[in-house]
């Protein structure tokens, strides 16, 4: 007589653990995208208050007239020659310090290639950097004001003991050539913060396979160091250029009497008191401002797509 023995799980009892098993783990990945939802809740509802609803009013604020019906005059304001030239001033005050910025930033990393994350010195250039990324508005205006300013430390040092006068030619600081200084300080430290784990991406095995194939560091930098660390650099410049078009606080705190940038136009059309009816305008000068930022963070997209295939 022949005994079958049922192994343990596969009869009547097991299968029923096995099922309700099977049907517990539906019910847990249920709860665990429902944990998610309500965490993800307070920064979804952040951004509809503080960016997608003041977004969408910017947008549909320019296509309106005073009363609020739905109009395309507006946009003629793109074709006021003032306009094109504040357009055209913060295009090249943003390629200006970015280009800037990325360079210097880029070299800073270089520096550090051979510093161990754990160093000291490591660990405090990174800190500053991110400290001084953030740092801008009114504080960062006053600290040039008081440094570099007409009355400012630096300037009263050179004009007295050295007999140079930084502002011969006039008061350059509280014009647009002075935001390049201003812009510089945020700049260059963003740029640390973005390109220095690209550059942590550089094996050292890559320089001992170009030593032992009879290549020199020159030929390392020009055929694998540089066309590795292009695309990272073009993106690191791309986020720079959008950080710096949309600045407005320290401008704003330097500039007082002039709109020489985009966001200081909007800022007049919102707010001028001899200028009226041009609130409209500013969502127009929005619109523009989006566009251009839409086409950087488009190609910044790009370009950091073709990088991460070297981020191992």
């Amino acid at each position: 007589m022949t005994t079958f023995v049922t192994p343990p799980g596969t009869g009547s009892s097991g299968t029923r653990r096995s099922g309700s098993r099977e049907a517990a783990r539906p019910r847990h990945r249920i709860a665990l995208a429902a944990g998610r939802g309500v965490g993800l809740l307070p920064f979804t509802v952040y951004v509809l208050l503080f960016l997608a609803i003041p977004t969408i009013i910017a947008l549909v604020s320019g296509f309106q007239d005073g009363d609020g019906n739905l109009t395309l005059d507006n946009l003629s304001a793109l074709t006021d020659p003032t306009i094109l030239r504040t357009i055209g001033s913060s295009l090249w005050l943003a390629a200006l310090t970015s280009l800037l910025g990325a360079i210097i930033g880029a070299l800073v990393c270089f520096a550090m290639m051979g510093l161990d994350e754990n160093r000291l010195l490591s660990r405090i250039v990174t800190s500053i950097s991110s400290v001084l990324a953030q740092f801008g508005g009114v504080m960062l205006a006053f600290a040039f004001i008081a440094t570099i300013g007409i009355q400012g430390a630096i300037t009263v040092f050179l004009r007295g003991e050295l007999g140079i006068d930084i502002y011969k030619n006039g008061v350059w600081l509280y014009e647009l050539p002075g935001l390049i200084l201003p812009y510089l300080y945020f700049q260059v430290p963003l740029m640390v913060i973005v390109f220095l784990p690209a550059m942590k991406t550089l094996k050292v095995q890559w320089a001992e396979a170009n030593l032992t194939l009879g290549g020199t560091r020159l030929t390392f930098w020009t055929r694998i160091g540089f066309p590795l660390l292009l695309p990272s650099f073009v993106g690191s410049f791309l986020l720079l250029f959008t950080n710096g078009f949309s600045a407005y606080s320290t401008a704003a705190a330097l500039i007082n009497q002039a709109s020489p940038i985009v966001p200081l136009q909007i800022r007049l059309a919102l707010s001028s008191e001899t200028v009226l009816g041009r609130e409209n305008v500013a969502g127009v000068l929005a619109l523009a401002m989006m566009v251009i930022m839409s086409v950087a963070m488009a190609l910044y997209a790009l370009v950091q797509k073709r990088a991460a295939r070297w981020r191992v």
